[in-house]
């Protein structure tokens, strides 16, 4: 891998580490959601980024990248359905107290 491969992969190391940070110290799960899709977008920028390096004249880590975007939409989508089915039954998303919740 070349030099220049350093300069894209610095801003997906940040991301990742700040999504890491966010899921860790929020409560929120709206905010540990998005803090998760973070993570994810930083992981869909190293697919594009090895693959442009590493293999230059090939998509794979393109296509792996549109299907990983495609099931992060999915997963959000499922995750936005249970979290609005935990608020409807607590009126509460803090994550410290969904262990209180009996149904």
């Amino acid at each position: 891998m070349e030099l220049k491969a350093i300069y894209f992969l610095i801003p997906s190391l940040i991301m990742f580490c700040c999504g890491l940070f966010g899921f860790i110290t929020r409560r929120n799960m709206i905010a540990m959601l998005i803090s998760l899709e973070l993570m994810l977008n930083a992981v869909d920028m190293n697919f594009v980024i090895f693959n442009r390096f590493l293999f230059p004249g090939q998509l794979e880590g393109m296509f792996f990248t549109l299907f990983a975007i495609a099931i992060a939409a999915a997963e959000t989508a499922l995750a936005i359905a249970i979290i609005i089915n935990v608020f409807r039954a607590s009126h509460n998303i803090d994550v410290r107290t969904l262990n209180e919740m009996k149904f």
